[in-house]
């Protein structure tokens, strides 16, 4: 069997993120997007495919040519008319299975329909199916059909975009017309499939991680991090740090006198914490990062080489790479009226149905002594900030 992971779009829903790497690369937990699917399919696989456009060399670089011994090619994604036109021109004879690299599925559910006899796609059932593409199936959970966002709710079953297909899948890909949308797309060939070959739904038992949004990536590290059942404590915490629950304290990182960490959090080599700082739930830090006196940091992900100075205070919160936090710089996350955050994505104020959010702040910013922030507000590329500011 080969593995095609669909990997090609920008996705600008994710921007800022997406201004400076492809969403794939994007860091939940102590692995990026992908390489959580790569983890959970090299095992079963001959090669994985990785088809590839926006910002490609990247994730080649990041992966070269195989992962864990298992071979990788990449397919360029010329054509950008939708989901058929990424594996238009794949050959293979041996089955494959197709996924797209935006969500993340439990190890499990991926072992179920890979070692099933037969051809398989995971399903979800969802209370809107008005919103999704569904599956109408017979009491066998035979498709029958695949349909586009249906006015009423008799099909609810949601495509979640990972099949287990005969190569034949590939023929037909190959010779389906352009939809009424001007776009290739494979839930067509889906449709053309199912009355040739047998194919069946499978409803996931696991949770299934989707990341739309950047506040998604929130989301997402508190899954994983919900579910570390215990510590890893791979290098140095001096006298007098309390520790409750279970943590991950990779090599070179340092945990200083009287910090505190309450529940589950992760933190990558060479950073540095405290002295006493009080870290709380669902936090990420990565490598190489500070954070110095009387900082409280709460529900936030912190990328590479970032600095936070003292009495500083981020709840809910992404911060990038290469940023330096000048002391007291304090993060509102929470709207006075108590309603629901909206945030304008791509000219559209989205609701994020959550009530408190803190900041985005990206790359190789900087802030200067007593700034703040308003719910929600994002700091773009290589800003700084004056003494008194609030990011409004």
């Amino acid at each position: 069997m080969k593995a095609i992971i669909l990997a090609a779009w920008e996705w600008s829903r994710l921007r800022p993120f997406t201004n400076t790497i492809p969403k794939p690369l994007i860091k939940i937990c102590w692995k990026s997007i992908i390489e959580h699917s790569l983890e959970n399919l090299y095992k079963y696989v001959e090669e994985i495919i990785i088809v590839v456009k926006y910002k490609k060399e990247l994730i080649i670089k990041e992966f070269w040519n195989n992962y864990k011994w298992v071979k990788i090619s990449y397919h360029n994604q010329i054509n950008e008319k939708w989901t058929a036109s990424a594996i238009k021109w794949i050959k293979s004879d041996v089955d494959l299975l197709i996924m797209n690299w935006d969500s993340i599925f439990d190890k499990s559910d991926l072992e179920k329909i890979i070692n099933f006899n037969g051809y398989w796609v995971l399903v979800k059932k969802v209370s809107d199916p008005e919103k999704y593409w569904v599956f109408k199936i017979d009491v066998d959970w035979n498709i029958k059909e695949i349909i586009e966002k249906p006015e009423t709710n008799i099909w609810n079953l949601a495509n979640l975009w990972v099949y287990k297909f005969d190569s034949k899948i590939l023929d037909i890909v190959e010779n389906i017309s352009i939809s009424k949308r001007w776009e290739y797309e494979i839930t067509d060939a889906i449709n053309k499939y199912v009355k040739l070959f047998p194919f069946k739904a499978f409803e996931i038992k696991w949770a299934f991680i989707d990341i739309w949004y950047p506040w998604d990536i929130l989301t997402a590290n508190a899954h994983f991090l919900n579910n570390l059942s215990k510590s890893d404590i791979k290098w140095e915490v001096e006298e007098w740090v309390t520790i409750k629950w279970n943590i991950v304290l990779e090599k070179w990182a340092i945990l200083k006198s009287w910090t505190y960490i309450e529940w589950n959090v992760y933190i990558w080599k060479d950073s540095k914490i405290g002295p006493n700082t009080y870290i709380r739930w669902n936090t990420v830090i990565w490598e190489g990062c500070k954070l110095w006196n009387a900082v409280e940091v709460k529900n936030t992900s912190i990328w590479d080489k970032t600095n936070i100075a003292h009495l500083s205070y981020f709840w809910d919160s992404i911060i990038w790479n290469n940023v330096n936090i000048g002391c007291w710089f304090i993060t509102a996350n929470l709207r006075h009226d108590k309603t629901n955050i909206k945030v304008p994505i791509k000219w559209i104020l989205t609701d994020t149905w959550l009530y408190k959010l803190g900041i985005i702040i990206w790359d190789n910013c900087k802030t200067w002594i007593n700034s703040s922030s308003m719910p929600w507000r994002v700091l773009e590329n290589d800003m700084f900030t004056n003494p008194w500011t609030i990011i409004k």
